[in-house]
């Protein structure tokens, strides 16, 4: 049973066949971030993380590209007022969303357009399969407003692309185009910008239809392995092929292998 729509002011949200999809929602301003919509799309993470539905989520923005960075038209705070802390954004709202982005049980699909800048870069490519049209471009904006990178670019990217290409990215402040993100590894292809929205939706719907727990258990090895050594590695693959060994999934995919068909997974 899918589970009802929920209505936000700056974000699109739903589950539906197994796909959550997160859509922000603030075109008029190149989909910027500005509280309610961080605040919004954390919610959202929290009800697919508690879903007996969500199987994958599909993230993308509404407009002309998927978002422009952080909102700097205003806030309570005046930039070099006494009691102005550009890091308080960072622990009240993107490092919680970042957070909870590794740590989701299920795989994210990112589909990108046009501007996908600073911290909003980061929220992209915090996906586990990155689509980007050809006309998207990646930009690590902070530097040019006197800033350091955040939402997790000083550790995600240089594991991304190298710390060679990730350093340029992010002391020249320049527009990666998807093309040349495709060619460095940052995203896992490029496509037209027509063919963008049918490619990301196979992608998740055929997530949806995978063996969900085994997907959970891939996603946070990989994690776990960049911080790892190989033995530390060795150990956590045994402990959850475990784990997998131990689900309705894996039962099924063993069924459908010996009688060659194809298997139905049901995520569980």
């Amino acid at each position: 049973m899918d589970e009802p729509t929920m209505q936000f002011e700056t974000i699109l949200f739903s589950i539906e066949g197994g796909i959550a999809r997160i859509r922000l929602n603030r075109p008029e301003t190149l989909n910027a971030l500005n509280r309610t919509l961080l605040g919004e799309f954390r919610t959202a993470l929290d009800l697919i993380a508690g879903s007996a539905e969500a199987r994958v989520l599909l993230l993308s923005g509404e407009g002309k590209g998927f978002s422009s960075g952080a909102d700097l038209s205003g806030g309570s705070s005046p930039v070099g007022s006494p009691g102005f802390d550009a890091g308080a954004v960072l622990e009240d709202y993107y490092n919680p969303i970042m957070q909870r982005l590794f740590a989701l049980p299920v795989p994210i699909v990112s589909a990108l357009h046009g501007p996908v800048v600073g911290a909003g870069c980061m929220l992209a490519l915090a996906a586990d399969v990155v689509v980007a049209a050809r006309s998207a471009y990646f930009l690590q904006a902070f530097v040019n407003i006197g800033l350091i990178p955040d939402a997790g670019s000083t550790w995600w990217l240089p594991r991304l692309v190298g710390v060679g290409r990730a350093s340029g990215m992010m002391l020249l402040g320049e527009r990666i185009p998807a093309e040349k993100a495709a060619a460095w590894g940052l995203i896992y292809e490029m496509v037209e910008d027509d063919e963008l929205a049918a490619r990301a939706e196979a992608i998740a719907t055929r997530f949806a239809a995978g063996p969900t727990r085994a997907y959970d258990l891939i996603r946070q090895a990989i994690r776990a392995g960049l911080e790892s050594n190989f033995a530390a590695a060795l150990e956590l693959e045994r402990q959850s092929q475990r784990e997998a060994g131990n689900t309705k999934d894996f039962a099924e995919g063993v069924a459908a292998f010996r009688e060659k068909r194809k298997p139905v997974f049901t995520g569980q």
